[in-house]
């Protein structure tokens, strides 16, 4: 029997919709799931929303169940979360986590499932994605036993680096954004706030992930001698000018880009995507992180949701679909 599912489209810049789809019946190793809740990666989804992936980037950037081009009509997004209407008796009935784009029902294979860690709330379990992110970054990063880390830029994915930092034993973090009303998700999180012409200075690691220009330029001015700045943003279509001709050379510093498609090489030979979704699963039992999620909305309002989120976020961090 074919069955009815309702999925999300940005059909050109600026403006997506909700169509209906009939499901193929699922074959040998696939699972039937009904979503639960999906989460706006606000960062990416916005660029994509926004027609902001550069040409040569389209084959990158594709997400592991995208549906259509980014020259449009695409199915793009990667945080949700389900409940295993059939499949293996393993998964049969359990709550998953997919990174499948928003849709109210849908096929994968069963290897794509990952299972909720016991107790890890299925509405909390929207944010693995942006986690597995921030994990990725910080082993980028390479922090040491303490070292005084700062991270610019307080989204999501700069929350929980920080939040991820700040449980290294003897580490100093500071979470920076130039906007004051962070500093409260930042003390539920018991990480430091600054804002920027505040913030402690001579860094041993800077993670950046601001999004904004400005922000990279204040990454590069925390840093102390020799340090290492990551780089977590990713900038779509945007020039970004870097201040190169201030003391970047005399202080020898260091710009590494970091991005989740690619377990970073520290962990690498041993540790594989899987293995590393299954930590930020783990990690996920923390109940302070649902500081993050700043709003929910019903499914059949994604077309306007996601638009005024593109146009003006305020203050959103994780917002939250449900179904």
């Amino acid at each position: 029997m074919r069955e009815e599912a309702r999925a999300f489209w940005v059909t050109a810049p600026g403006r997506g919709e909700i169509r209906s789809e009939t499901l193929a019946a699922p074959r040998a190793g696939e699972v039937v799931v009904r979503a639960l809740y999906s989460g706006i990666s606000r960062g990416t989804e916005a660029l994509v929303f926004a027609g902001r992936v550069p040409p040569g980037e389209w084959q990158r950037m594709r997400a592991p169940f995208q549906q259509g081009e980014f020259s449009f009509p695409v199915k793009y997004a990667y945080s949700m979360v389900g409940l295993v209407e059939r499949g293996p008796d393993e998964l049969a009935g359990r709550n998953v986590f997919v990174l499948h784009p928003h849709q109210s029902r849908f096929i994968v294979p069963a290897a794509d499932a990952h299972v909720l860690a016991g107790g890890v709330p299925a509405a909390r379990a929207v944010l693995a994605a942006n986690l597995e992110t921030a994990l990725n970054g910080v082993w980028d990063a390479r922090p040491h036993v303490g070292d005084r880390i700062a991270v610019v830029g307080a989204g999501t994915v700069g929350c929980l680096a920080a939040w991820l930092a700040s449980r290294i034993p003897g580490c100093e973090v500071e979470l920076l954004d130039i906007n004051p009303r962070r500093a409260s998700v930042a003390k539920a999180l018991k990480v430091p706030f600054a804002e920027p012409a505040a913030a402690t200075r001579d860094a041993d690691v800077v993670i950046h992930a601001s999004g904004a220009p400005e922000g990279l330029a204040t990454a590069l001015d925390l840093a102390g001698e020799e340090a290492r700045i990551v780089e977590l943003s990713w900038f779509g279509t945007q020039q970004v000018p870097l201040p190169l001709g201030g003391p970047f050379h005399a202080r020898r510093l260091t710009i590494a880009s970091s991005q989740v498609g690619h377990v970073a090489p520290s962990q690498r030979p041993r540790w594989d995507s899987r293995r590393r979704m299954a930590l930020a699963l783990n990690l996920l039992h923390a109940p302070e992180l649902d500081a993050l999620i700043t709003g929910e909305s019903e499914f059949e309002a994604l077309p306007d949701v996601m638009a005024t989120l593109a146009e003006s976020p305020g203050d959103a961090l994780c917002h939250r679909i449900r179904y």
